[in-house]
């Protein structure tokens, strides 16, 4: 029988969840911080994946995406404290005490991994997390992400700042657990624990670590970042701020400028430093000849493929097949790849570059952003993808992630602009956003940008030859597009030019105006009287829409 939720109490060691609370004396085996061959055997003896050609080891997640928001929670510290941070839902203690103790009993004589590791390099920054997974794949995903803590002979001393307990295999029942499906995260920070169910998708282990980051570094001089970075002979840092399958990472890995690292990084007064040791790159239709350093990742041993497509008889991957999901991702330390900056606190960042897949073939290649512009783009995170249903042609997909990851922020959005903002104007960074979808055409009537354009684009930017060009000033969004850059064609930085119908691209660009204002809308409300002021009016549409909204156009 089930004991009442009042009765039930939950033992903790400086903090942090025990995990003897968490049935530890009940299990059959800890294997605690195995090395990358030993997982490799336990994989392989658990029936988890397969070796492919080369090395990496080759693993299915079932759903290949990640939790939708309304399946993520924060636990309150009493009934009584405040609600849920941004973008999460309120669990009661009592509610989490319960779905605790049916997961203690799921986990009753099972084998378990842990891992215990250090995620960051700043000495104010550094925290030590436990991870305990239900898999040995997961595991190795925890150890190249991460930096493992080695020469420990006790680890029943060595204190964590807060575990990660990842067990896919125990579903959630609605009805029982009053969870809205049988996958959940739930986040406790008053135990210092988060707890990760019903989903193999490895990601959403560095989507909690990030949101829990988020509240144990939260002094005002160290600001959270979900961005890759690479950096320059003179220690110039660039930033890279975007969604999945925007190209972020695979622009930030650049045989010129040593990548810093791909996901997570924290920005102090020092200067700016990565929180993770590892890439989770996506690389569905990932090609060699684009990128030859995510590609030699993928063919070493020690990397995970997820949901990448693997030959039964050559054990030879298939980038191209997208039939499991086209989120196919690779999990690699980044000691794999041949120019990794290394785990050190680097300069300030002098160009930040907000990257963006534009489906409708509206926004320039590049364009030169004022810090008012740069933290509106940033908060509405703008972007598209292309979406293909079974039975019909692949359509566009507007979406708009909050500062770029809502499914990971704690505090509400104007927050992170305001740090942002200060940061760009104390440090004096110059703010570019760079578009890797379609130029003046939309999707279904052009070709997405080259690669080697956009890599053009970013080498005239850091190498300082766009500093002494002229520039435009579009008439609608306010940013400046550089009238030339090196390598590139001129009639593909100004979209106007690359249009083969002007008419039709100003109402595209209108249309695209009033879906950021009306995103605006939503935590317009929310934030400072005098930073709204400053935002509302950055964009400046035209009279072209009362034409819009007489002809029913929408988009």
């Amino acid at each position: 029988m089930q004991a009442p939720a009042d009765k039930m109490t939950i033992d903790t060691k400086d903090g942090v969840l025990d995990l003897w609370t968490f049935g530890q004396k009940n299990l059959r085996h800890i294997h605690r911080n195995l090395t990358t061959a030993q997982l490799y055997e336990h994989i392989i003896q658990n029936r988890e994946g397969q070796i492919a050609h080369l090395g990496p080891v080759v693993v299915r997640s079932g759903d290949g995406t990640e939790l939708p928001l309304a399946d993520k929670y924060f636990v309150k510290v009493t009934a009584d404290s405040p609600a849920a941070p941004f973008a999460a839902n309120d669990m009661d203690p009592e509610q989490f005490t319960r779905l605790l103790y049916r997961m203690m009993a799921y986990i009753q004589n099972k084998e378990i991994y842990v891992q215990y590791a250090t995620i960051g390099c700043a000495p104010d920054d550094c925290r030590a997390v436990r991870f305990v997974t239900e898999t040995a794949w997961h595991s190795l995903f925890v150890r190249n992400m991460y930096t493992p803590v080695e020469g420990v002979s006790d680890f029943s001393a060595f204190a964590v700042d807060f575990s990660v307990v990842h067990v896919p295999g125990f579903r959630a029942d609605p009805r029982v657990d009053g969870t809205r499906s049988t996958a959940f995260v739930m986040i406790n920070l008053s135990q210092k624990v988060v707890f990760i169910c019903g989903t193999h998708y490895a990601g959403e282990i560095k989507q909690a670590v990030f949101s829990t980051l988020n509240f144990l570094v939260s002094r005002e001089e160290t600001f959270l970042m979900r961005c890759a970075a690479n950096v320059g002979p003179d220690n110039d840092v660039a930033v890279f701020i975007g969604r999945g399958g925007s190209g972020k990472t695979t622009l930030a890995i650049d045989d010129r400028r040593p990548i810093i690292g791909d996901h997570v990084h924290g920005w102090t007064e020092k200067g700016l430093f990565n929180f993770e040791r590892g890439g989770y790159a996506k690389v569905h239709q990932l090609v060699k000849a684009k990128a030859p350093q995510i590609h030699a990742c993928t063919q070493r041993f020690g990397t995970i493929l997820e949901n990448v497509a693997l030959d039964s008889l050559s054990r030879r991957i298939d980038f191209a097949d997208g039939q499991l999901t086209r989120n196919t991702r690779a999990v690699y330390p980044l000691s794999h790849v041949d120019n990794w900056a290394g785990a050190s606190i680097f300069g300030h960042p002098k160009h930040l570059f907000l990257v963006t897949c534009d489906a409708y073939g509206v926004l320039p290649a590049l364009a030169r952003l004022t810090p008012e512009l740069a933290v509106y783009a940033f908060m509405c995170g703008y972007t598209s993808r292309l979406e293909s249903p079974q039975t019909d042609e692949p359509v566009a997909d507007i979406r708009f992630d909050t500062c770029f990851g809502a499914s990971t922020m704690t505090l509400p959005a104007h927050v992170y602009g305001l740090r942002l903002m200060e940061k760009i104007k104390r440090h004096n960074v110059t703010c570019w956003m760079l578009n890797t979808g379609w130029i003046g055409e939309p999707w279904y009537r052009g070709q997405r940008i080259d690669l080697s354009v956009s890599r053009a684009l970013i080498h005239g930017v850091t190498s300082g030859r766009l500093d002494a060009v002229d520039y435009n000033t579009d008439p609608v969004f306010g940013y400046e597009m550089p009238k030339a850059c090196p390598g590139v064609p001129g009639d593909i930085l100004d979209p106007r030019k690359a249009t083969r119908d002007e008419a039709d691209y100003e109402i595209r660009t209108n249309q695209l105006v009033k879906v950021f204002q009306e995103d605006f809308a939503r935590f317009e409300a929310h934030m400072p009287e005098k930073m709204r002021h400053l935002l509302a009016n950055v964009l400046s549409p035209d009279d072209s829409f009362d034409l819009l909204d007489s002809m029913g156009l929408s988009m």
